[in-house]
Order: structure tokens, then sequence, then C-alpha cells
């Protein structure tokens, strides 16, 4: 994928809930403070986590372990459904977690080749550090997010302020993607 269309699509993925947390604070708030325990949503974003590690490492030419490649994608498939079903609690955080860690490692691989051609790139490659910073401390400590989205989700003035910074970030990202990133 190209750079330009990676950063367009993250601005986009980024900016669309935050125009709705300007638009509808309380019920945005509602929304975030139940997804950390909301199974349904646990279960799609795990299995959705579970089959992007698979194919990452079903593309990957691991030399040194090819014979053992069809065991391994068997035990890490066992052990995405198996999350679903005995690691329930806080579900939907662990599994963003790990969609986090995998949408890092797509940034840093895109943004990594046009390092040289302009230094906004490296706007990408922090975030996507940032991005797994988070998600290895939502993977130890959950309810951290918990905690965090009750904080964060406090006030409908606190909704509205945190997402239109969010929503400020997801604009610029989208003019690195229409402008500077162009033909990357």
């Amino acid at each position: 994928m190209k750079l330009s269309l990676l950063t367009i699509l993250l601005g986009a993925g980024l900016g669309a809930p935050q125009i709705y947390g300007l638009a509808r604070p309380k019920e945005f708030g509602t929304a975030a403070r139940n997804f950390p325990r909301n199974y349904a949503v646990g279960v799609a974003l795990m299995l959705l986590a579970t089959w992007w590690f698979v194919s990452n490492v079903n593309s990957e030419p691991i030399a040194d372990f090819s014979a053992y490649k069809p065991a391994m994608l068997v035990g890490f498939t066992a052990v995405g459904i198996g999350s679903c079903i005995f690691v329930r609690d806080f579900l939907a955080v662990r599994g963003l977690a790990v969609l986090l860690l995998l949408l890092a490692k797509f940034m840093v691989d895109t943004g990594r080749p046009h390092l040289g051609q302009s230094a906004f790139v490296l706007v990408i490659q922090v975030w996507a550090y940032a991005l797994v910073i988070a998600g290895i401390w939502f993977t130890i400590t959950p309810w951290r997010l918990r905690d965090f989205l009750n904080w964060a989700t406090a006030s409908e003035t606190r909704v509205r302020v945190t997402s239109g910074i969010r929503l400020a970030f997801a604009l610029f990202i989208l003019v690195l993607g229409f402008t500077v990133f162009r033909g990357m």
C-alpha cells in the first residue's frame, strides 16, 4: 500500500468518530464507556486481530521455522479463538490492543522506505510507536483503558475537547496524505 493511501485512510478512520463525538457527546461518551466490556465487539476485534496476525505469519518467509509453520498457524489461531472463549474479561480492550500492535507494524513497514524523502514521515513513525506502547500497556493492564475512557467522557465538555483534539490531528494526517505524501 502506498504511504499516501495509508495516511488518508488513517486520517479518515481517526476523524470520523470524532465528528460524532463533537455532534453527540453524550451518546459518544456512553458508547466509549461501554466499549471495554462489550463482549460482542471484543470477539469481533479478537477474531480480526487473529486473522491479521496469522496472515502475517503465513506470509513471512521464516526459513528457520518452515517445518513448524503449519503447527504455528494452528496454534496462533487456537489462541485467538480460545481467548474469545476463556478470556472474556476486557476482551474488547485486548482485541483492540493486538490490532494497535498490528497496525503499528503496518505503519512502520509502509513508512520506512520513505524516511529519506520527507521529515513528515516521522509523524507516522512516531504515531506507530505510540500505538505500540498503547498496545502493550492495554494488553498488560486492560482496566487502564476503562479508567481513561471514564475520565475522558466524564462530561460533555471533556468529550468535545478531546474529540476536537483528535479531529485536528486526523485532519493534519489527511492533509499530509493529500499533499506531502502524494506519490509516495
